[in-house]
């Protein structure tokens, strides 16, 4: 089987990690035997990462044009280039395959939280036209999805991310004629083959991993204000941005501006009783997903795609966003008292794995 992934960037090699969870996907999909070709709209040229062949769009259309690949698989589709190339070369391919991630298939305005005030927003004309554009992209996109179900099938990264799907693009599972799976987002294989050192000496009481202090979705503020309500905890943040540039740190947080490979993460992980991981909105949240398999005990928002996707992690709690005057140890207390046995639900072979299942269906044909 030879399959074709069209994705609007990728890892290159000079160690940019752009759309990386497709990168993950991709290896996985080839060490199961599966010839795996990528056409990332942002190269500028060819090369080979991990055994993996990429290339412009330019490259496909003077070199591997007349390549025989069994499936289309489109992450994130644009129109900008996804739509252009299927609707170009579409009828090359026997199978497409769509995989939703997040704000593709949303209105942005009414989706995501509202940003800090001091982040630097577009002026008002440029948010109307962005979310009339948004109104105008979900039903082009309703078009595009029931001309081609025939021969596509639809993938979405949780069941949150489903129901958002149906909400903006006004389209039911069974208006794409049941062609829908739910398959979630991976992990690193670090967090399935070792597990949380919870004798190991700790240096602080909640650690909080967040790629952007200044997005509003991953609640630095929250953090904060959770750290005051609990001046006897001590709190860890990592990551970047400017949040406390522009608000008061408290005492009890100590703040590391840096990003972490994953063993650097698993050490942090093992020195923190307790990982402190709010959000505002998130289609699966693949970060949380890995200290919650890692073992360590989690607190999280109480919002519904977090109760989703950890729903069966005894070793999870909750809490109201809305709500940070509140006693995190009592929690803590609740999700320690039985002892945690390693959950698999984000395992590669419950994730990745389903995928090639699904891969290896669909290029034996389905009824059209």
């Amino acid at each position: 089987m030879r399959v074709l992934v069209l994705s609007a960037a990728y890892p290159e090699l000079n160690g940019s990690r752009n759309m990386y969870y497709v990168h993950t996907r991709n290896t996985y999909y080839r060490k199961a035997g599966i010839e795996v070709e990528v056409l990332s709209f942002s190269a500028v040229d060819e090369y080979q990462i991990d055994g993996i062949k990429v290339f412009p769009l330019q490259k496909y259309e003077e070199k591997y044009r007349d390549n025989h690949y069994d499936i289309l698989i489109l992450h994130a589709a644009n129109i900008r280039y996804h739509y252009k190339f299927i609707k170009r070369y579409g009828e090359l391919f026997p199978r497409f395959l769509f995989f939703f991630h997040g704000h593709e298939v949303l209105r942005c305005s009414k989706v995501y939280p509202k940003p800090y005030d001091y982040v630097k927003e577009k002026n008002f004309l440029y948010k109307f036209l962005k979310d009339l554009y948004d109104i105008a992209k979900l039903r082009f996109w309703k078009k595009v999805f029931l001309k081609y179900k025939r021969k596509s099938w639809f993938v979405f990264v949780s069941h949150w991310m489903l129901d958002e799907f149906t909400k903006w693009v006004h389209l039911t599972e069974q208006d794409l004629d049941g062609r829908v799976s739910i398959i979630y987002n991976g992990i690193g294989s670090v967090f399935e083959q070792k597990s949380y050192q919870k004798d190991a000496e700790k240096r602080y009481d909640y650690v909080s991993i967040r790629s952007n202090f200044d997005g509003s979705k991953y609640g630095v503020d929250i953090i904060a204000a959770l750290a005051k309500s609990n001046p006897e905890k001590s709190f860890h943040l990592i990551g970047k941005g400017d949040y406390f540039k522009h608000r008061e740190k408290p005492r009890n947080l100590t703040v590391d501006y840096k990003s972490l490979s994953h063993d650097e993460m698993l050490q942090i992980l093992d020195e923190s009783r307790c990982a402190l991981m709010p959000t505002r909105t998130d289609a699966q949240g693949v970060m949380a997903c890995e200290m919650a398999t890692y073992g360590i005990p989690m607190i999280t928002s109480s919002i519904s795609v977090c109760q989703e996707v950890f729903s069966d992690f005894s070793n999870v709690g909750y809490f109201d966003n809305e709500n940070t005057d509140i006693s995190l140890e009592k929690i803590y207390k609740t999700i320690t008292v039985n002892e945690y046995r390693k959950n698999e639900k984000y395992f590669e072979k419950n994730t990745s794995g389903k995928e090639v299942e699904l891969l290896r269906v669909l290029c034996n044909g389905f009824e059209e």
